[in-house]
């Protein structure tokens, strides 16, 4: 049987899903830096992100935290970044 799914609260926030060179995705929530997750696959990624974000946010419920809703991305920026440095 499944598991009936009860949507009492909705808290949608900003995810970004980044393909590595080595395989796999990694997940990104911006706005909540603590959250980090993996998937193999782009299906199992986003499965987990959802997965990781709803034991993030009934944790902190749970602990009394205030959860701020996301406010909405008004533009994303992607640049590659290169610096050099020495070690000493």
């Amino acid at each position: 049987m499944r598991e009936k799914i009860i949507k009492t609260n909705e808290h949608p926030f900003t995810v970004i899903y980044e393909p590595l060179k080595e395989g796999g995705v990694n997940v990104i929530f911006p706005a909540i830096p603590e959250i980090c997750t993996f998937g193999r696959t782009l299906k199992e990624a986003k499965k987990m992100a959802r997965d990781a974000l709803r034991c993030y946010l009934e944790s902190a419920l749970k602990s009394g935290e205030l959860i701020m809703p996301q406010k909405p991305l008004k533009k994303v920026v992607k640049e590659k970044v290169e610096v050099s440095f020495s070690l000493k």
